[in-house]
């Protein structure tokens, strides 16, 4: 069993930056490959970023690609997503999701956070 916990969020004017936290209890942490995923107000939840278990293979959503850096420190059991030059578009509840073998998806994650909102004024 894990349980993820999700903090950091805020809100922030347009070309800030916001660190979002996911902090993962157990001790199978490294097992999982792990993702960020947003779901903006009347709109589906959506793929931000994935890394794999040891921290690399990294991939990013197109709208986020070059502004958000995904990040984790298997020793701490943290999940980190560095967003930089915000945009009112980035405006939404952000959540992390655990999956063993494979890289979680919306439809496919073994464990959800509860999400932590992020808004971005113009």
């Amino acid at each position: 069993q894990v349980q993820l916990v999700e903090s950091g969020g805020g809100s922030v004017q347009a070309g800030g930056s916001l660190r979002l936290s996911c902090a993962a209890s157990g001790r199978t942490f490294s097992s999982y490959a792990m993702g960020w995923f947003r779901q903006a107000p009347g709109k589906e939840r959506e793929f931000v970023a994935k890394i794999n278990e040891r921290g690399g293979g990294t991939a990013y959503s197109d709208s986020v690609k070059g502004r958000f850096t995904i990040s984790r420190d298997n020793a701490k059991n943290f999940m980190y997503l560095q967003m930089d030059s915000l945009k009112p578009e980035d405006t939404a509840v952000y959540y992390c999701a655990a999956r063993r073998i494979h890289y979680p998806t919306i439809r496919n994650s073994d464990y959800w956070g509860q999400g932590t909102q992020v808004t971005v004024s113009s």
